[in-house]
């Protein structure tokens, strides 16, 4: 493989590392903060995709971002008042929402699978237009997709330092004692709820601009990614970290990940085994951890296990 192909897969990945890292920071929000498990991921990227795509055909590409943001903010809402007050279990409520967000994404537009937008102004081909004759112009996607990732981890750390996202973050950690502390537990997860499917459902907006298509099924899958590639940055910079480097690790674990795919497609692996490959990334990026700390164990057992014997002092 020459080097300018090395250069051009690793943009490649880079970029849709990029895009996919709104959604990995959204999990990393909901997960890694709040300890909730969010279901619903699929659903409401394809949300934000759908709404995007319709806001953009009708000629107001740069209100499809906040259009998809609040389409995603009223899921993640939803979401939430089936968990705390419904009695719904969070992973029921994802299932629940993720599979109504299917029905409701094909009666936006209008019973059809796709939506092309060939034709279509997007953020992307008026960041190319503002770049024309300049050394970035053939950068654009890139330029977009750095200003967007880096607004969003610009605002999660600025926004779990306020007294409402450290309250969320509290939650996550110990709900009675926020309970205790005369904080309402259903006030703070519905919060960080809204939040982060506000940042799934413009990741899917940006997709879909970006790819000048919507597909329903667009979104299949998108939890196992976001998921796999937050535990990649959790391997790389440690939980342990302030929350600035684990944001950041965060979006280099979704470059990471996608490298993996565009080297897996590069070696002529079949589309169909990549969710397979993300299967496996993720059973590695929970395994890696533990296998880590009981290697030296392992090594330790073998090792007595092959030492001989020594014979007692009067069996000479």
């Amino acid at each position: 493989m020459t080097p300018d192909k090395l250069l051009a897969l690793g943009q490649t990945a880079l970029e849709l590392g990029l895009v996919n890292a709104l959604t990995v920071l959204a999990l990393f929000l909901s997960y890694s903060m709040l300890n909730v498990c969010d279901l619903s991921t699929d659903g409401c990227f394809t949300l934000g995709a759908a709404v995007g795509a319709l806001v953009a055909i009708s000629g107001h590409p740069w209100l499809a971002l906040p259009g998809a943001m609040l389409a995603g903010a009223a899921s993640g809402f939803l979401t939430a008042t089936l968990q705390m007050r419904m009695g719904v279990q969070s992973l029921l409520a994802g299932i629940v929402v993720n599979t109504g967000l299917y029905s409701l994404n094909m009666a936006l537009t209008g019973n059809k699978a796709t939506l092309p937008m060939n034709k279509t102004t997007t953020v992307f081909t008026m960041a190319k237009g503002l770049l024309k004759d300049t050394p970035f112009a053939g950068q654009y996607t890139l330029i977009v997709m750095l200003i967007a990732v880096a607004l969003v981890v610009l605002f999660l750390c600025f926004f779990l330092r306020t007294k409402l996202g450290l309250a969320i973050r509290a939650t996550g950690s110990n709900a009675d004692m926020v309970r205790s502390s005369s904080i309402n537990p259903a006030f703070t997860t519905t919060v960080g709820l809204c939040v982060s499917n506000a940042f799934t459902a413009l990741s899917g907006c940006l997709m879909a601009q970006q790819q000048k298509n919507y597909e329903v099924n667009m979104g299949s899958g998108m939890v196992t990614v976001a998921l796999a590639s937050l535990l990649i940055g959790g391997v790389i910079i440690s939980k342990h970290r302030s929350v600035p480097l684990r944001a950041v690790g965060a979006v280099i674990g979704a470059f990471l990940f996608r490298l993996v795919y565009a080297l897996a497609l590069r070696l002529n692996m079949p589309a169909f085994m990549l969710k397979a490959v993300s299967s496996l990334i993720v059973v590695l990026a929970i395994s890696g951890p533990y296998l880590r700390k009981q290697l030296p164990l392992m090594l330790k057992s073998v090792g007595m296990r092959k030492r001989p014997a020594s014979l007692p002092e009067g069996g000479r």
